[in-house]
């Protein structure tokens, strides 16, 4: 790969540097295009995402986009332990503490560029590979389902775990998994469990398997790929290539426990809220992976469970962006008027891992709390109403 591109110019090289949360470089190929890389770097964190990184992506992105040059994005993460494991949300913690039961604008920014980065993802046209190693999980997620072309290894471990600090599966999930088999969105997202490289595959959140070690490989193999000028030749090379490389790799048949357990899944998360959690809060099996979700699920917070249950029920009718507008104003009040503080507070801040939801099971949570956090804060001004 080439030197480090800076964010005034997508076809100037300087030199790399390590200090940067992303790094941005270029990879020179035969055909005279260049792939643009973007390689999240803050290795200790996990490649967790914060609003500076958001940005200087979002404005690289945004370059690269109009650059002729530019043939294909690939998104990647430092170290061998994650791609990205989500977003920093200490600042909206303190935020959100600071002014108790009030909307704050850094929920307000923060969610709206996360979620914009996310759809301009979505809505790319050029190839984006995303290197899908290691850690993927909530906010990493969002760029990971993004991704055209989304590749993961024997080490991916893929989830969506916000119901553990009072959150709900957002970055997209209303969108990605109302789109999966059966009622397995809606256990993905109650349950955060975590998938392996075939369950991936098995969802659609996942294209391509190839071994960690064929990193190398694949990007040799990309500079000598014949990139052209149009769009959709490129994705049928690019798709063309990793099949290539992937036919080395088989996945065993049987491998996704998900796939396996597709009619077992969709029995559970049958019927109404409450008959989910009767029937998870009585659930006895053999299967540790099954009594592990059980279990992550009973422990989140009921405002969760609630919002992940309303999301599932808006279905395939919203759009993408349509899904997004709805995500925003959930994130920004949940922020404020649900659990979001103290799943935070005893996760990542006292890291007690005791938190003390506000409502002790499902049936006390008042419709009017869930409603709150559905009304939109900006009224009809909301900033998602053109999303583009």
């Amino acid at each position: 790969m080439t030197n480090v591109v800076d964010n005034a110019s997508s076809s100037a090289a300087h030199p790399a540097t390590t200090t940067q949360n992303v790094v941005f470089q270029t990879l020179a190929t035969a055909s005279g295009k260049l792939v643009g890389v973007v390689t999240l770097n803050v290795e200790k964190a996990l490649n967790a995402l914060d609003l500076d990184m958001v940005r200087a992506m979002t404005a690289q992105l945004s370059l690269w986009k109009k650059d002729a040059l530019i043939a294909c994005i690939v998104l990647d993460g430092s170290g061998e332990k994650a791609f990205c494991a989500g977003g920093d949300v200490r600042a909206l913690y303190h935020a959100s503490i600071a002014t108790k039961g009030e909307v704050t604008e850094e929920a307000k920014v923060f969610f709206e560029e996360e979620y914009r980065l996310d759809y301009l993802l979505h809505t790319y046209g050029k190839p984006v590979l995303v290197w899908g190693d290691g850690i993927v999980m909530g906010g990493g997620l969002g760029l990971m389902a993004g991704g055209s072309h989304r590749v993961v290894t024997e080490t991916s471990r893929i989830a969506m775990p916000e119901v553990s600090i009072g959150l709900y599966p957002d970055v997209g999930g209303s969108y990605f998994l109302n789109r999966m088999p059966g009622k397995m969105g809606l256990f993905l997202g109650l349950t955060a469990y975590n998938m392996k490289a075939a369950d991936a595959c098995y969802v659609g959140l996942a294209d391509h398997y190839l071994n960690r070690d064929d990193k190398e490989l694949m990007f040799d193999a990309m500079a000598t790929l014949d990139w052209s000028d149009t769009a959709a030749l490129n994705h049928q090379r690019l798709d063309s290539m990793i099949n290539e490389l992937s036919n080395q790799v088989d996945i065993p048949k049987g491998d996704s426990i998900l796939a396996d357990s597709q009619d077992i899944i969709d029995r559970l998360m049958a019927g109404s809220l409450a008959d989910i959690v009767t029937r998870m809060s009585t659930l006895v099996s053999d299967d540790t992976w099954l009594m592990k979700a059980r279990d992550t699920f009973l422990a989140g917070s009921p405002i969760s469970w609630h919002l992940a249950y309303s999301q599932a029920q808006l279905g395939t009718k919203l759009s993408l962006a349509q899904c997004f507008k709805w995500e925003l104003t959930a994130s920004v009040n949940v922020c404020a008027h649900g659990d979001f503080c103290e799943g935070v507070r005893a996760l990542l801040i006292d890291k007690d891992k005791q938190p003390q939801w506000r409502f002790k099971d499902v049936d006390s949570v008042p419709a009017a709390v869930i409603e709150q956090i559905l009304t939109s804060p900006w009224g009809e001004s909301h900033p998602f109403n053109q999303l583009s």
